[in-house]
């Protein structure tokens, strides 16, 4: 019983990992020294960030490894990958080394991989020690993800807010830090067990606990930034949630111990509860047979139709070929075939890269408006957003049955608040409007990205996830080369046709609404059609949720 409760210690482990390993999203705190130092063009720059985003496509290496290696073994090859990939950078933004831009592109790409990796160390960690609850985990885990460039921030402001180039240096050692401070959790790992009905819901009383406490988290990261505390105290009074996080583990791993020891007789004569009723099945299959002949949800090919019956000749063709059943596994093969998959792909694509890519080009943005001596802060709100974000995205599983909704359907919604940001950007230039359209890009990107490993487990097969969510995030350096090769074609143009142009250090940059305005209304438009294909994923699939459902309740009335 106590190596099975270890697992809440497992949990916070991985989201220390996650809240010191989200090192991309602090980019724009010292790209434009970067970009100085280097003496390279707005495109150069976007190659470098392009590259970073890059490594997140060798994930699946990660997860390779993981079958020959043990787990500490990939979380410190993860580390130092990142200690070389942002130290050497570090080294270079300082003038001690002098390297090619050739040679930093990699060093950008290997960092990059360093990301990808740990993600994939907390996808493990999460998926293995809650089946049961794995959106769950996964959102809390990969939620603190979006923290690291404001405890980064806190942490520059502690120790000299003046030095952008703070913000490599702590990308390269806290990860590896981080994992040294870990190894002694992710050691002791329980075996597997299953878990009753009973021990399910106790468990998702648990992240209960734990969502309202990081929200918690959030609040106070929010607090610290509107009233402009830089003190040290602030930096320790965020070290001191995530430390509350794991001594509130602690607590739970000992009241689940003391009542699973106090009721275990009750459990042993409880084992009949995963032996089937040949009557639940009769009933169960009534149902669906019921469903089938009076509303046209089951074919005899499969698939899974709407309730309406009468549809013309092209929503035939829609709908044609839709999944059929949540959680069936798909091989790379089936995968490509599935035109759910590629409306999937796209609305991620235009979605939350898009919104990734906007974080990456954050400095640059805030500088050619006017706003340069406040990018640190414009970062920690899309930081603090976006964690905001990506803790939303255990909304679904935390109303279950309470109010039903697909989870393509949450997706729909995650997607919508990044076109508003966008035309917002379009008509003003404002702080406020900068400020605003930041946090709902922050929160809609965020909340995409982290849904979107547990929508993968449920439409296309939780034991096909690593391969299949790795093909997915492919779309993320396809979209970072893309939109921002987009953005700085367009800063390059303005910058020879405007009279406003300083110039840094050798580089050229452009001040005034005209540098991104052009940029801004594209995305506004790629982000719309985001949405509309997400709303065509939610329309093929929302038959085969209501059928889970349905399935689910006969279940468990």
């Amino acid at each position: 019983m106590v190596g099975q409760s270890r697992k809440w210690m497992i949990l916070a482990a991985s989201v220390w990992i996650q809240a010191f390993t989200g090192t991309n999203l602090d980019f724009s705190s010292y790209s434009s020294d970067l970009k100085s130092v280097l003496g390279i063009s707005q495109v150069q720059l976007n190659n470098l960030s392009m590259a970073s985003d890059m490594g997140k496509a060798f994930g699946w290496c990660s997860g390779v490894c993981l079958k020959y290696l043990p787990l500490w073994v990939v979380i410190f090859l993860a580390a130092f990958m990142g200690f070389l990939g942002f130290g050497l950078q570090w080294l270079v933004i300082q003038g001690h080394i002098s390297l090619p831009y050739s040679l930093v592109i990699l060093l950008s790409l290997l960092a990059g991989c360093s990301i990808s990796w740990f993600n994939t160390v907390c996808y493990v960690l999460c998926i293995n020690n809650f089946p049961a609850n794995r959106p769950l985990a996964l959102s809390l885990s990969i939620s603190f993800n979006g923290v690291t460039a404001a405890l980064y921030k806190l942490i520059v402001n502690a120790i000299n807010s003046t030095d952008s180039t703070l913000y490599l240096l702590l990308n390269a050692i806290m990860p590896l830090i981080a994992s040294i401070g870990i190894l002694a959790l992710v050691l002791q790992q329980p075996p597997p067990q299953a878990l009753s009905g009973d021990a399910i819901h106790r468990e998702s009383s648990v992240f209960l606990h734990l969502v309202i406490l990081a929200a918690c988290t959030g609040v106070y990261l929010l607090v610290l930034e509107i009233e402009s505390v830089t003190s040290s105290a602030s930096t320790l009074g965020a070290i001191l949630f995530l430390i509350l996080l794991l001594i509130t583990t602690r607590i739970f791993c000992t009241q689940e111990w003391a009542q699973r020891t106090e009721n275990s007789s009750i459990e042993l004569q409880g084992t009949s509860f995963n032996s089937v009723d040949l009557g639940d099945l009769d009933i169960r299959q009534k149902l669906v047979e019921i469903e089938a002949s009076s509303s046209p949800l089951i074919r005899s090919s499969g698939n899974a139709y709407d309730p309406e019956e009468n549809r013309s000749c092209c929503d035939q063709k829609f709908f044609k070929d839709r999944l059929s059943v949540l959680g069936e596994e798909h091989s790379v093969r089936l995968l490509i075939h599935r035109l759910d998959f590629w409306l999937y792909y796209l609305a991620y694509f235009c979605g939350g890269t898009i919104g990734i890519v906007y974080g990456n080009n954050l400095g640059q943005i805030a500088q050619s408006l006017g706003y340069g001596s406040g990018i640190s802060s414009f970062v920690y709100l899309y930081s603090a957003c976006s964690f905001f974000g990506r803790l939303l995205s255990a909304i679904p599983d935390l109303l279950g049955d309470n109010m039903y909704y697909p989870r393509t359907g949450w997706l729909v919604l995650g997607l919508v608040p990044t076109p508003i940001a966008f035309l917002l950007l379009v008509s003003s230039g404002s702080q406020a409007a900068l400020r605003t359209a930041t946090a709902f890009i922050g929160l809609s990107s965020g909340f995409i990205v982290t849904a979107a490993v547990s929508m993968t487990a449920e439409l296309f097969g939780p034991v096909s996830t690593g391969v299949n969510h790795n093909i997915l995030i492919t779309n993320i350096p396809l979209g970072s080369l893309l939109y921002g090769l987009l953005a700085a074609l367009l800063y390059q143009r303005n910058i020879r046709s405007s009279n406003l142009l300083v110039l840094m250090d050798g580089s050229a940059v452009c001040i005034g609404r005209q540098c991104y305005s052009e940029t801004f209304a594209w995305w506004s438009f790629i982000s719309m059609f985001g949405v509309a294909s997400g709303y065509l994923l939610f329309l093929r699939t929302r038959a085969v949720y209501s059928l889970e459902r349905n399935r689910n309740w006969m279940q468990y009335p």
